[in-house]
């Protein structure tokens, strides 16, 4: 018999939902098969944590007195975008400062954690807004509010890096070492979100998921999202394929699971935890929930070339269970893998989203629109 999401919500109430971690989904499947999951379990938690580049600060600083409009400004050294409010500014994470170790991602997490950050501004000097020159210190408590936004985040799948050519190269996917001699992914196999519901059948605008250590929403298909992939025969897109775009409060984020870093050779970047709960209407969504590692085939692509180019060449898939043993074979040569994203930060970020759901802290939310995939 399906189940609504309305009637799940209820079970969380009252307490006799049963809430799974991907995880122990995909073992429970494996056991007892899907239409003995879709009768036992109501929700299943997913966990993804790694470099989100899309991402961003809107933060409203609150006005000054004079009051000013502020045409230029840097948070730490660091430039932020200033076309749109008096008081408003947009942080992009991969912003650098002088110092190219340090850039938005690094002031994201210091306001996170509760540190102060210097803020640099220069005002237009209008006659309602006549101050010219502001400099402060600012966090989370002083500032009128700060969101984190995220325009394209937690990719279904993605490549694999690996590199040909002759000579080291350096890229957001890490330091990929000449003759195919190391691979670079980042993903949380079966515990990845988008994996776990792959045609988008209960995710969508509306959708309320754990984002940074706090909660957040789904506002939209993120960018670059495509309905129509390549997939295997069990569903699961071949390539990168569907994305989404969020936000949420950042002052109830953690610097647990929202972390600056730097990638040698490419830049800045920002680390996010994000988490989706699934709700198992029916025996589909069991069988979608129980996939594992070895179920998802992510592309291996050359990026001395292929990828640079964008020529759509694939030297072949490789399933996230060999990424994860630490050594891939392709075209006949051995190469050691790393990994960008967390798996233990994902595996963690669904137990976090477990434990809510059961101690009826966390609701499921109806999607206002699904994004169409066929």
């Amino acid at each position: 018999m399906p189940k609504s999401i309305e009637e799940i919500n209820k079970k969380i109430k009252n307490g006799s939902a049963v809430v799974l971690t991907a995880g122990e989904m995909t073992s429970l499947v494996a056991e007892r098969g899907t239409k003995e999951a879709a009768k036992r379990v109501d929700v299943v938690t997913t966990g993804t944590f790694g470099p989100m580049c899309s991402s961003g600060l809107l933060i409203n600083t609150g006005h000054s007195s004079p009051r000013i409009n502020f045409k230029e400004a840097t948070l730490n050294g660091v430039p932020a975008y200033c076309g749109i409010a008096a008081v408003d500014l947009f942080l992009g994470a991969t912003a650098r400062s002088e110092n190219p170790l340090y850039g938005g991602a690094h002031v994201i997490e210091d306001l996170v954690s509760g540190r102060t950050v210097c803020l640099d501004a220069e005002g237009h000097g209008t006659d309602c807004y006549p101050r010219r020159e502001l400099r402060t210190s600012i966090n989370l408590s002083t500032v009128a509010s700060a969101e984190l936004t995220n325009f394209r985040n937690s990719y279904q799948n993605y490549n694999v890096a690996v590199n040909r050519s002759e000579s080291e190269i350096r890229t957001y996917l890490g330091v990929l070492k000449p003759n195919l001699g190391n691979a670079g992914f980042s993903g949380s196999g079966e515990f990845s979100p988008l994996i776990n519901d792959p045609y988008f059948r209960t995710i969508g605008t509306g959708t309320k998921i754990f984002l940074g250590g706090g909660t957040g929403w789904i506002t939209g298909p993120g960018t670059q999202h495509c309905n129509n992939p390549r997939r295997g025969t069990n569903g699961v897109p071949m390539e990168g394929a569907g994305t989404i775009s969020v936000r949420g409060d950042l002052k109830w984020m953690s610097p647990r699971f929202l972390r600056g870093l730097w990638i040698k050779g490419y830049g800045v970047s920002l680390s996010v935890g994000v988490g989706i709960p699934i709700p198992i209407l029916d025996e589909e969504m069991a069988r979608f929930t129980g996939v594992s590692d070895n179920d998802i085939l992510a592309p291996v692509v050359d990026y001395s070339k292929d990828d640079p180019e964008l020529n759509g060449k694939i030297l072949g898939h490789v399933s996230y269970r060999d990424l994860y043993s630490g050594e891939i074979i392709i075209h006949g040569i051995k190469a050691k893998t790393f990994s960008l994203s967390s798996r233990k930060k994902g595996e963690e970020i669904a137990g976090e989203l477990k434990n809510w759901i059961e101690k009826k802290e966390f609701l499921l939310t109806s999607p206002a629109e699904v994004f169409e995939a066929v």
